[in-house]
């Protein structure tokens, strides 16, 4: 009894220390961390879904994401949880928070999701829309609408101080169409190096349940089309919100000097899965054919 009490004071006069010397540390600027122990500070270790995002091997200097702490099981909330849409952004080599974030004694779960949204109404029911035209570059202020669309979302449980950094491994969320372009066997000459791709009839707006990283199609929203972006010889890419084309509509059209390939089918998007679809090219663009090929989970492209 005399040692479980002895221990409790320990650990008591323990945070009481901690605290004070936090508080008395609180305006020290990110170049004052070394007077800091480094397990007192929640750093984070963020991965690629299979190491790679839509269009990269790795995530680029200045890329930002967005990272949430809870206690361990508590609900996500906009606001109230132990840490708030905290923005955390690639310098190259490391993740750098803007500001200094403090472990505390406890158990958390830790939410990341990119791109980075600022100012987050809802977690339950975040607003997300994919580019009509994925085509659109990016700059050193923006991304490219094609990577800005590509939504990524990660979970780790029961984290806690002393653990190391946190790692975040994360996941596509939303549903990536591969248009491949091959020469039927009627078609005279080769087929042109550049070409128009669209892909139509699907509805680019949804909302997030950032708890759990779950993509709903906006029941309400209207279906438009996407311009897809040259990926590879011969290939394009869309990200596309997931969702079902219950009838067969036009799903992909493309446009070879002037002349517009049309294909209708049905279709299924699903969350986090990388599609591939093969259009033939006849000499006559009412006889083009289509392809289905396999799926494939978290891409690396």
């Amino acid at each position: 009894m005399k040692n479980k009490l002895a221990m409790n004071c320990m650990n008591i006069i323990y945070r009481v220390g901690i605290f004070c010397f936090l508080c008395l540390s609180a305006g020290c600027s990110n170049s004052d961390r070394e007077t800091v122990p480094d397990d007192l500070f929640v750093t984070f270790d963020v991965v690629h879904p299979a190491l790679a995002r839509a269009t990269s091997t790795t995530f680029e200097a200045g890329d930002q994401v967005g990272v949430f702490l809870t206690e361990r099981d508590a609900p996500l909330e906009v606001s109230g949880n132990y840490v708030n849409n905290e923005l955390l952004t690639y310098s190259g080599s490391t993740w750098e928070s803007a500001r200094n974030i403090y472990w505390n004694d406890g158990t958390y779960d830790v939410f990341g999701y990119y791109p980075y949204v600022s100012p987050l109404t809802s977690v339950d029911d975040m607003p997300f829309e994919v580019a009509s035209d994925q085509t659109i570059e990016g700059n050193e202020n923006a991304l490219g609408a094609y990577e800005a669309s590509d939504f990524l979302w990660a979970k780790a449980k029961a984290v806690t101080a002393g653990e190391g950094a946190v790692k975040l491994v994360f996941a596509h969320r939303m549903s990536k169409l591969n248009v491949r372009l091959v020469k039927g066997d009627d078609y005279e000459g080769e087929l042109p190096e550049e070409a128009e791709v669209y892909v139509h009839n699907t509805v680019p707006s949804a909302t997030i349940d950032l708890s759990v990283g779950v993509v709903t199609r906006n029941p309400y929203g209207t279906a438009r089309t996407i311009r897809a972006k040259k990926t590879g010889v011969q290939q394009y890419s869309a990200i596309v919100v997931p969702q079902r084309m219950d009838n067969s509509k036009p799903l992909v059209e493309v446009v070879m000097k002037g002349v517009a390939y049309l294909v209708e089918s049905r279709f299924v998007f699903k969350p986090g899965i990388q599609h591939t679809i093969t259009v033939v090219i006849s000499k006559n663009p009412e006889q083009v054919k289509i392809e289905i090929g396999g799926e494939i989970e978290n891409w690396e492209e």
